[in-house]
């Protein structure tokens, strides 16, 4: 069984993250693709058989206007760390229909968050997974909009570190020895321009995504599914008490 995650972007100019974990946690493959077309060759290989994939886009839309039902529970929780979710509507032209919703019919996957069938999606946010896995107390400042170059550098390695550090946890994660993980990582530590760092950061939160997928196949009891698969929902490791 195979667990692919995508940190999908909602345009096809724009990169998409790729990272496909097998039963066992091990990494096997991450990096980029562009186009639909880009994505389905990256993970034609992993989704034939059994399945998970954990898609960071709005996979199930049908609000017309606002926030899906799901968003506003699911933001009542994480707000507060920064890891608020944007609102997705049929009004906004990108989600009528969302992009992830035609990959996903494309590749004939069940995206029903319920589902127990050998061939699924559901959608996550690796923000929120950040949060709950780890702990921390707000989002890690490495996506584009942070303008601090160093820092956004500094929080991009802390979070590789973050996920290096899974390694010993229920589930367990191995990135450690993939080399393209690896080259990854040695792109972050050398880069010296936001475009280099916007090349790396898609790829590790498709590892998140991954992870979420996983996480979400070996301790169902231990995930929160905000919304439904009517309206749409979020699906994220449940926040630590306290």
């Amino acid at each position: 069984m195979y667990f692919v995650g995508l940190d999908l972007a909602w345009g096809q100019r724009n990169q998409t993250g790729v990272a496909v974990l097998d039963a066992a946690g091990r990494l096997v493959h991450v990096g980029a693709a562009i186009s639909d077309d880009d994505i389905a060759a990256a993970v034609a290989p992993y989704v034939g058989g059994r399945c998970v994939v954990g898609i960071d886009a709005p996979l199930i839309v049908s609000t017309p206007t606002g926030f899906r039902p799901g968003e506003t529970a699911y933001n009542r929780d994480f707000a507060r760390y920064q890891a608020g979710a944007q609102p997705a509507n049929t009004g906004n032209p990108l989600f009528d229909p969302p992009r992830a919703e035609v990959l996903c019919r494309r590749l004939g996957l069940d995206p029903d968050p319920q589902s127990r069938g050998d061939r699924r999606a559901i959608e996550v946010y690796p923000h929120a997974a950040t949060i709950s896995l780890f702990g921390l107390g707000r989002t890690l400042k490495y996506k584009r909009r942070e303008r601090d170059f160093a820092r956004r550098r500094s929080e991009l390695l802390r979070l590789t570190d973050l996920i290096e550090g899974l390694g010993d946890a229920d589930p367990r994660l191995h990135v450690g020895d993939n080399p393209a993980w690896l080259e990854l990582r040695t792109r972050i530590e050398a880069s010296d321009r936001a475009f280099q760092l916007n090349a790396c950061e898609d790829p590790v939160d498709s590892v998140l995504c991954a992870y979420v997928a996983l996480y979400f196949e070996q301790r169902r009891d231990d995930v929160t599914v905000y919304g439904d698969g009517e309206t749409g929902y979020i699906v994220t490791p449940t926040l630590r008490s306290g």
